[in-house]
């Protein structure tokens, strides 16, 4: 058995020229990791659409309902950042689908990666930051819900804070939430995770990975989570737009390792979301995010799950 990914094709909806959400990288990622025999076709999983009581596990029905119908005001839409269309609901509520079966597939496994997923951006009644319905927050009810799982630890370490996941969490013990994101970026009003570690700008890969470490091991004891969800965005990325941070690619795939690793030596499952990523180079921002797959395949082969 290799290690389990999910893609659909509808995880790349229309979008208009020029805009600065990478879309195409979602596919690109998948023809990637065929293409470079990180994967085979016989690995991949396909999700189904998210049912829309998925969705109101944290969302309220208005917000879905407004999203789902196109009848979200003009303001509404603007936070999001992304131009209404059916295609898009689809492609949203498809994705979600995509990190739920990537987390039931960890729990079988031990490990597992999708290859979109990670909008933690999302908030209960409104979307933001490029990010409508919050895919991390919704796994974690629908696995809670379906006694699945009982704690859940969300590892974020996109370079901008899970200020959504934190905010709908922040009153439930059941789910632990950890960001470790650049303090000066967005969004400019943090929330309050379970454990925030705010880092410099400039940050390089050893200081990086050595605070990454002061933590992570630590919070696998003492949360004790039946499942990770580990938000992978490759925004902490020298090359990022939209980033602050200083990694390279060598630094992005010892986190991967590092994070997998620790996680799966620790006999805890952990299901793989990919996040953020902005570059001119999409080449090179889809080689970033294939890191995470890298990975995951090294370590889920080095410890025969």
């Amino acid at each position: 058995m290799a290690l389990p990914i999910v893609y659909h094709p509808n995880y790349v909806a229309p979008l208009p020229e020029g805009h600065r959400f990478p879309m195409p990288k979602f596919r690109m990622l998948y023809e990637t990791l065929l293409r470079d025999g990180v994967a085979d076709i016989a690995q991949f999983h396909t999700p189904e659409r998210s049912p829309q009581e998925w969705l109101e596990l944290v969302h309220t029905p208005e917000y879905v309902q407004a999203y789902c119908e196109g009848t979200l005001d003009a303001k509404a839409q603007r936070r999001i950042g992304l131009p209404w269309s059916l295609e898009l609901v689809q492609r949203t509520c498809v994705a979600v689908g995509g990190s739920v079966l990537t987390a039931k597939l960890a729990l079988q496994y031990g490990l597992a990666c999708n290859t979109a997923g990670g909008t933690h951006h999302a908030f209960p009644a409104y979307g933001s930051g490029f990010c409508i319905f919050n895919d991390l927050a919704i796994t974690a009810r629908v696995l809670q819900k379906l006694g699945l799982v009982q704690t859940v630890l969300i590892v974020d370490l996109d370079v901008h804070q899970g200020d959504g996941t934190a905010f709908i969490f922040q009153d439930d013990p059941g789910v632990f939430t950890f960001s470790m994101h650049c303090e000066v970026n967005f969004p400019g009003t943090k929330q309050h995770s379970d454990l925030d570690v705010p880092l410099p700008e400039g940050m390089e890969d050893d200081a990086y990975l050595q605070t990454l470490a002061d933590y992570l091991p630590a919070l696998l004891t003492d949360v004790k989570p039946d499942l990770v969800l580990y938000d992978a965005g490759v925004d902490p990325h020298f090359g990022d737009r939209l980033g602050k941070l200083c990694l390279t690619d060598t630094g992005l795939f010892r986190r991967e390792m590092q994070v997998l690793s620790t996680c799966v030596a620790h006999g805890t499952a952990i299901a793989c979301v990919i996040g953020g990523g902005y570059a001119d180079d999409l080449q090179a921002l889809v080689y970033r995010h294939s890191l995470l797959h890298r990975a995951a395949s090294d370590v889920y082969r080095q410890f025969r799950l």
